[in-house]
C-alpha cells in the first residue's frame, strides 16, 4: 500500500511541477500555452489522510504503552524475606523465588502472587480485580501481587513469581492487544499484494495506449497514468482500519469492556 502510495503521489506532485515550470516558461516568453491540469492538491490529500490514520494509530498503541506502565508501576520494587533462622531481609521482587516466606505490613503493596500462611489484614484488590472496597484476607486465603495491604499484617508463602504472576499475564495480554493485527488487516496485506504490482502494470498500459497506439501528447499520456495510480491508492483503507479498532475500543472501555485483541474485536 505505501509503494501505491509513494508512486502516486509522487508522480502527481512530479509531474506537477514539470507542467507549472512550463507554464511559467511560456508566460514569461509570452507564448501561448494550454493549460493541462495539476495534481497538487492529489498528492497532498492522499498523503495527508495516510499520515491521519498512522498518527491515529501510533496514538492508539501509545496508549497501551501508557497503561502497561501504569501496570508496572504498581509493581514493588523490594520484598521483606523471612529467612529459616527467622531472620527478616530486604530483597528486589525479581530476586523472590517460588516458595519462600514473605512479610507485608500495613501500607505495603504484596510483592508475588501467594497464600497466606498466617495473620490477617484487609487488602485492596482495586488495581487488579477492581473491587472498591477491601477483602479480608486470612491464613489459606490466596493474595495477589501489587495488591495493598491496608490494615494488619500478613506473611505469605510465594506461590507464582515474576512472569507467572496475575498481574504480569494481564501486562502480556495489553501488550498482546495492542500488537495483534485484525484478520481484515492481514487479508488487506494479501491483496495488496497482488493488488499494488497490477495497478503498476495497468498505469503503464494506459501511457503506452495513449502516446504510442493513439498518437496522443505525452503530457496527456502521462497524467492519463497518474489518474490510474492516483485513484488506486488505498488511502481509505489506511485510515478505516485504524480508526474503526480505535473507535471500537474506545467505546468498549467506556463501556467497562476490556478486548483481549484485534481478531476478539472483529469476531464480536
Amino acid at each position: 500500500m505505501d509503494s501505491l502510495i509513494a508512486i502516486g503521489s509522487g508522480a502527481g506532485f512530479l509531474y506537477s511541477c514539470a507542467v507549472l515550470v512550463q507554464i511559467a516558461h511560456k508566460a514569461a516568453s509570452h507564448q501561448a500555452y494550454t493549460f493541462q491540469g495539476l495534481y497538487f492538491e492529489s498528492s497532498a490529500m492522499i498523503l495527508v489522510l495516510v499520515s491521519l490514520g498512522k498518527y491515529l494509530e501510533a496514538r492508539s498503541r501509545r496508549k497501551t504503552g501508557d497503561a502497561i506502565a501504569r501496570l508496572v508501576r504498581l509493581i514493588p520494587d523490594f520484598a521483606i524475606l523471612e529467612k529459616e533462622d527467622q531472620q527478616l531481609v530486604q530483597i528486589p521482587v525479581p530476586d523472590v523465588k517460588t516458595g519462600d516466606i514473605l512479610i507485608v505490613r500495613q501500607g505495603m503493596s504484596i510483592p508475588v502472587d501467594g497464600t497466606v500462611i498466617s495473620g490477617n489484614a484487609a487488602v485492596d484488590q482495586s488495581a487488579v480485580t477492581g473491587e472498591s472496597i477491601p477483602v479480608e484476607k486470612g491464613p489459606g486465603d490466596c493474595v495477589i501481587g501489587a495488591t495493598v495491604n491496608c490494615s494488619g499484617f500478613l506473611r505469605i508463602r510465594a506461590d507464582r513469581v515474576g512472569k507467572d504472576t496475575t498481574l504480569s499475564k494481564i501486562i502480556q495480554l495489553v501488550e498482546e492487544a495492542g500488537s495483534s493485527k485484525a484478520p481484515i488487516s492481514r487479508i488487506a496485506d494479501k491483496v495488496s499484494a497482488v493488488f499494488v504490482p497490477v495497478v503498476i502494470f495497468i498505469a503503464c498500459v494506459s501511457f503506452a495506449w495513449w502516446f504510442l497506439a493513439v498518437g496522443e501528447a505525452f503530457h496527456f499520456a502521462i497524467s492519463t497514468a497518474i489518474a490510474v495510480l492516483v485513484i488506486s491508492c488505498p488511502c481509505a483503507l489506511g485510515l478505516a482500519t485504524p480508526v474503526a479498532i480505535m473507535v471500537a475500543a474506545g467505546k468498549g472501555a467506556e463501556s467497562g469492556i476490556l478486548f483481549k485483541s484485534a481478531v476478539a474485536l472483529e469476531t464480536l
